[in-house]
């Protein structure tokens, strides 16, 4: 099993190989198959739903940290192994998160973000529509607690993800404090219709909040919001228009005994296992240097409603995770015994962490330095993605 990574501070994306154990007595395997040259710094990146189910070809598309900012993309060949560039577009501001549809690339970061058409080739193609998240009368000035200097990054829009049916998009505003909802046609360009149309601006059920990531269940009908400020994950309910949210209740994702001001959440994710996931992850990072990370897992109705508000775990994580702590589910197997493993990415030492949950509890069950740069710096690992 293959994954991608890249990072904030380096043109580089790394393809590890994954194997999980074939029996009891062996151990994982985790190692960097590939080192390839990429295009920017790539803090996050996003894979386009496979064409042709007989090819393994696959498109990545990826956030540039770039001046000027822009939007990547890749054709991804062999497992990862043969990474080739196709292209990238400039956008308004720097991009914090990016995603794809069969025909559209998605891109969205502090004050602005995109809609392109993917081209024939798979590139970034033209830009069909850009959003703007400041109307007149506001000030894109920081609310909340601050790290690092992101520029609007770190008080504006900062993920962008579509619903399961791919007719809906959800946009998490860290500093609007909301959710911006949209509703996609597809055939605009002969319907005469915007590409996107907004749904509502959902605002957090906490004046401090601050949404950060979302993701859909794979049923459509319920939206988690991770809270960066308060390290909640809260579910909505979403109405058959595919844009109109209603809020079911919150779980903490941190220890009762620790207070949220001292960490940022990172990110929700579900158990891969079927297509009714048992299980949601969730990360949050440690502010400080010194403040470790945690991983929650929440026990999952079927209709994806959360079992308990008590975590089944939450597992410290070996550092703060930096600006990363970022965790992917791999792909399930029934070889693996009842484990589900996850991807998790530090950029304060440069690891990337594979976990292991058994249903009870997290272990770390393998790592990989990324090593660092010809100037001595850690190479930061940022986000993960399987092929």
């Amino acid at each position: 099993m293959n994954f991608i990574v890249g990072t904030f501070n380096t043109p580089d994306l790394f393809t590890f190989t994954f194997s999980p154990p074939a029996s009891r007595n062996q151990e994982v395997s985790l190692a960097v198959a590939r080192r390839s040259q990429a295009i920017g710094n790539h803090s996050w990146l996003g894979l386009s739903p496979k064409r042709d189910s007989s090819s393994d070809q696959r498109y990545l598309y990826a956030t540039a940290w770039t001046e000027p900012p822009s939007v990547a993309a890749y054709s991804i060949q062999d497992s990862g192994n043969t990474i080739r560039p196709i292209n990238s577009k400039p956008v308004r501001a720097r991009s914090g998160y990016v995603c794809a549809s069969n025909t559209h690339v998605y891109s969205c970061g502090g004050p602005t973000g995109e809609a392109f058409r993917i081209a024939p080739d798979g590139g970034v193609g033209d830009l069909v529509q850009e959003l703007n998240f400041v109307d007149d009368k506001e000030s894109d000035k920081p609310t909340g607690a601050l790290h690092g200097d992101f520029g609007g990054l770190r008080h504006g829009s900062h993920s962008v993800d579509l619903s399961p049916d791919m007719r809906s998009l959800y946009i998490a505003d860290i500093g609007r404090n909301c959710i911006f909802t949209y509703s996609i046609d597809d055939a605009h360009a002969s319907s005469g219709k915007q590409h996107l149309t907004l749904g509502s601006k959902h605002i957090a059920p906490r004046s401090n909040d601050g949404p950060r990531h979302t993701w859909p269940h794979p049923s459509g009908k319920i939206l988690y919001s991770l809270q960066e400020h308060t390290s909640m994950v809260d579910l909505f309910s979403v109405a058959d228009d595919g844009v109109t949210l209603t809020h079911k209740g919150g779980v903490r994702i941190i220890p009762e005994d620790k207070d949220a001001s001292d960490y940022w959440a990172d990110e929700v994710r579900l158990s891969t296992a079927s297509k009714t996931p048992r299980y949601m992850y969730a990360s949050t990072r440690g502010l400080a240097a010194e403040t470790k990370g945690y991983v929650a897992v929440f026990e999952l109705h079927p209709d994806g409603t959360v079992a308990s508000e008590a975590p089944i775990c939450i597992w410290e994580t070996p550092t703060s995770g930096g600006i990363a702590n970022a965790i992917e589910p791999a792909p399930y197997h029934e070889s693996f015994g009842g484990i589900e493993y996850l991807a998790m990415t530090d950029s304060q030492e440069g690891w990337v962490f594979m976990l292991g949950f058994d249903g009870r509890e997290v272990k770390e069950v393998a790592r990989v330095n990324l090593g660092k740069t010809g100037d001595g710096q850690v190479v930061q690992a940022a986000t993960a993605v399987w092929l």
